[in-house]
Order: structure tokens, then sequence, then C-alpha cells
């Protein structure tokens, strides 16, 4: 009997906590948060230190050239961009309508999906034209489509940015992957319509090349056919940009630097520049052969310019060395780096910015942090990776070299980019910069709330009222910071961004683990709810109570008088 009535009041007891439990989850679902959305007075919102640029003047593609919506160009508007006087006469236009007909009734096809606005494209166009006429008597068609204009072609091949280039044959495109001048446009097709190495078997030919070309492969065979030049043609197809050459004749052997009684095959690798030779001392095989060239191709140093960036970053080398110097300086330090090169050769690229150069130079300078203009040199890990170390130090042959040696051996500390750690942060929106990150974000006590954004994204500019106003409510709420990081100019391990604007939360107790990405709507409530799901510390937020007739009354003479002297923008 005992144990009968216990067991009815434990059965009560569940049955109560379980109702309780049903009724603050019910009460939870139906919390009343209209409140959060209810407009407020412009002259009461809480700014902080964006520095936003006027959005009236920004222009959302105004960083890119890319993007797959072309509906904004107006073809009509003559003064958004002048087009560059270029004789094109070799260059085939392109319109859905004979489209596919030149596609079919060509081997050989090189189309670019252009932007009459698009600088990068200006600045090919002469270069463009060049090679078309230099290609038209091989058979191969230079064609352009204007991507503003033919949008279902763009579409259809998926292009997402200025210029895109495909080659074609007998229908079938890949990406053209050459650098964009009249020579290596001239010298890449060539490789894909041509045997890949071309025979020199009188001295005026080999005089000839050398003279005209700043960069060649000569392989000294036995015969120019058969093995050693099947093997020699097929590393040819894997290199752009450099031109393969053979010949049996000792004398054009001597010409370029080669022993005429050496053992055969050989080959040499023969540029104008500071290093002009480099022997090949491997077997002679497609994969050894197109390796020495693609690690020798380059300069000691390869001063960093639109021609020259991809050719850096499509080295199978990743890992390179930059040296951030003026004009002024350049003479006296280029030298210094150029020695400090030699004993990393086919391990890291060394590469000189100038940054004076405000087109090429200072973005690169800006992109890696560097403010000052004294002489820096800096590791960069490449762009899968995208660590950054700064040689602490002179810049000198030995400090270089040391620099060098600890970077491969992963013995370096990685450089961050930071602003300076602001001098009051105060606002509901805390600041959140590289140096300050720990303190801020990674927090134990805190559940954070992190929006990395860019000064000129529109989008982080159409957020920022939302995300003001849900700080101002959330200002009371001790366990609870929302915050913000300029990721154009900060930087931490443990925020990567994907674009802008990124909105991460760092749970309390939990910094040590991934950060959730925030995929919620951009509204207030939205962001509210997320932040009551997620938080490690419970909140509860208390609808504010409703201000007196008195109290409306005199909000209502201030903001009368604050209207008579400056206009308030209404943010909401």
């Amino acid at each position: 009997m005992l144990n009968h009535k216990r067991l009815v009041v434990l059965l009560s007891l569940t049955t109560l906590l379980f109702f309780s439990s049903l009724s603050l989850t019910l009460c939870e679902d139906d919390e009343d948060l209209s409140f959060l959305e209810e407009p407020e007075e412009a002259s009461t919102t809480h700014h902080n230190d964006a520095n936003y640029p006027d959005p009236d003047n920004f222009d959302d593609e105004d960083e890119d050239d890319g993007g797959g919506d072309f509906s904004g160009y107006d073809p009509h508007s003559e003064d958004e961009f002048n087009d560059p006087e270029v004789d094109e006469k070799d260059v085939v236009v392109l319109i859905e309508r004979n489209f596919t007909t030149v596609i079919e009734n060509n081997e050989f096809v090189l189309v670019e999906f252009y932007a009459p606005w698009c600088g990068h494209c200006q600045a090919l166009a002469p270069e463009y034209a060049a090679a078309a006429t230099e290609l038209k008597k091989d058979g191969v068609v230079l064609a352009k489509v204007d991507a503003s204009q033919e949008n279902e072609l763009a579409h259809e091949y998926d292009v997402q940015g200025f210029p895109t280039i495909f080659f074609f044959v007998d229908g079938v495109h890949k990406p053209y992957t050459g650098q964009r001048t009249k020579d290596t446009i001239v010298t890449w097709i060539k490789k894909k319509i041509g045997p890949g190495v071309y025979n020199i078997t009188t001295l005026d030919d080999a005089e000839r090349i050398l003279t005209s070309e700043t960069k060649v492969v000569l392989g000294f065979l036995n015969s120019l056919v058969g093995a050693e030049s099947d093997e020699l043609a097929a590393a040819s197809k894997l290199e752009d940009g450099v031109n393969f050459y053979q010949t049996v004749i000792p004398n054009v052997a001597k010409l370029f630097h080669i022993d005429p009684n050496v053992t055969r095959p050989a080959l040499i690798l023969l540029k104008k520049e500071e290093e002009k030779l480099n022997h090949f001392d491997g077997q002679f095989v497609k994969a050894a052969i197109a390796n020495f060239v693609s690690s020798n191709k380059l300069p000691l140093v390869t001063t960093f310019s639109k021609e020259s960036a991809p050719v850096i970053f499509e080295s199978p080398i990743k890992k390179q060395l930059l040296l951030f110097v003026t004009k002024k300086d350049t003479e006296k330090f280029i030298q210094v780096f150029q020695e400090a090169s030699k004993i990393f050769k086919g391990k890291l690229i060394f590469v000189h910015v100038d940054i004076d150069n405000e087109e090429v130079g200072k973005p690169v300078a800006d992109y890696f942090g560097i403010s000052e203009n004294t002489p820096q040199v800096l590791a960069f890990t490449g762009n899968d990776d995208g660590r950054k170390f700064l040689l602490d130090g002179e810049v000198t042959v030995d400090n270089i070299k040391a620099f060098g040696e600890d970077f491969l051996a992963d013995k370096l500390k990685p450089f961050l980019k930071s602003d300076p750690i602001p001098e009051s942060n105060h606002g509901d929106v805390k600041i959140v910069v590289g140096n300050n990150f720990d303190e801020i974000v990674l927090d134990e006590s805190k559940d954070v709330l992190l929006e990395i954004y860019a000064p000129w994204c529109g989008h982080c500019q159409a957020l920022e009222p939302t995300y003001n106003k849900l700080a101002k409510h959330l200002r009371s709420i001790d366990s609870i910071v929302i915050a913000k990081m300029d990721g154009t100019t900060n930087e931490h391990p443990r925020a990567k961004s994907d674009g802008f604007p990124t909105i991460i939360f760092y749970p309390a107790g939990k910094k040590s683990s991934d950060p959730i990405t925030v995929d919620a709507d951009r509204t207030v409530v939205a962001f509210y709810k997320f932040l009551k799901k997620h938080a490690s510390i419970p909140f509860q937020l208390q609808k504010p109570a409703s201000p007196s007739k008195t109290d409306d009354s005199v909000s209502s003479d201030v903001k009368a008088s604050q209207s008579s002297s400056t206009e308030v923008k209404d943010e909401l």
C-alpha cells in the first residue's frame, strides 16, 4: 500500500514537471518580440566608428569586375567608359546568332567574354588584336563576346568575371591559362595547335631566335625524331610561356652555350636576365624536364606586375619571399635580395613589390598589411594557406638567408594585420581588431556575435542599422557581446571570412571549438532568436516600458529643436 502511494506521488510530480516544462517552452515560443522591430527615433541611434562611405556614392562592383549579373550595365551611357583606339580588324565579334556557326566552322577559336567598362578588358584589347593578326595565318580565330549584351551566352558558359577566355578545339572548350600579352597568347596557342617543339637546322635560325625571344629551351639531341624528341615535345605541352627547340647540330648548340662535345641528350634554359643560363642535369623525361623549366623560368627576383602575377601564383613553387621597397631604395635593396635568392632556387619565389606604384604595388602592400615605407621582407605560404611572416631586422643578405631557412623549416611566428586598438570602446557594438581579438571574442565568459565587414561593402552598410539596433536592445545583457571587425585591415586565425559580411558566433565556454557561422535572416528578431538558441548563458530580454506622455512631449520638443538645426536621416 505504501509503495502504491509513493508511485502515485512520483507520477504526480513527474506530470507536474512535464506540464511546467511544456508551459515554459510554449511561453518561450510565444514570446512577444514585436518591440524588437518597432521604429525608433533616429536621434537616439547609437552610432559606431564605422567610417563607412556615403552609400549614395557606393557601387557594389567597384572592387570587382566579376559577377554573373549584367543587368546593371547601360549600353547607352557614353560617360561610363571610353573605348581605346585599337585596330581589331582580325577579331571576330560574336553574338548569339553567329556564335555556334563560328565555333562549328573553325577548328581553333579563342573567345574572350568581356565587358566594355572593364579596365582589364581594355588593357587586353590591343594585345588581343595583335595576337589575332599574327595567328590568323595559322588558321586560328580570335573572337570576342560583349557579355553585358549577350547575357544568354555569358550564363551558358558560366562567366563569373572579366575577361574570361576560352579556347575551342573542334567545338570543345577549355580555359585559357596564359598571360594577357600578345607574345604569350601566341606562344600558348601555338603550343596547343603545333608540334610543341621546333627544329633549329641553321645558324641563321638560331641567331634569329636568340635575338627575338627572351626565354627559350633548347634540347641538343641525338636525333630530331624518336624517344628523346617525344619526351621534349611532351614536356613543352605542360609548360606555357616558353618556346621549346631542338637541334642535332653542334655549332647551333655552341651558340646556345652548350658544349658541342657534351653527352647527348643535353638541355638548357636561356633567359635575357641576370641569371642567363640554367643547365638541366636530370633524367631526360617529360616530368623532369617540365619541372626544371617551371622552377627556373622565373628570374632570381620577379617584379610584381599585372603580367607577372599569373606566373608567380600559378608556379608549382608556392612559397614566396616578398621585398616591399620604395622606388628610390629599389636599386640598393634589390641587389641584396637577389644575392640571397640564389641559395633558394627551386624552393622559394623571390618577388619585388614597388610600394610607390599606386596601381599594383600599393594594393599588394595594403593586402599584406605593409604600411611603412622602410624596406621590409615578408614570407607568404601561398593562397591555399595564406599565412604571412615578417622579417624582424635589417634587410641584409645574411638576415634574409636565415629568415628563408626558418620559413622553410616552419619555425616562424605568423604576422597578422591589425588596426590600432581603439582608445575608447564603450559603444553598443564593440570594435574588434587583430590585436584585441583574443581579449574580446575569445573571452570564455561571454557569448560573442562578430560581424566581419568591409568598409566599401554595400551589403555591410545595409546591415549596419539592424546590427546597431540589435546591440542597443542587448546592451543590458552582460553575458552577450555584439562586435564587428574590419576584415580588410585585420586578421585572426579564428576569424575566417569567405565574403562580406560574414557573421560568426562564439559561444561562452566553448572558445576552443569551431565557431558557428550565422545563417539567419538579417533582421533583429532573427538574430535575437539565433542568440537565444545558441547562447551558452541563458538570458531573457524584457520588453521596455512605454514612455509616459510627458516623456513623449519632452522628446517631441527635443526632436523639433534638433530638426531645426540639422536634418536627421532615419536609418530605420
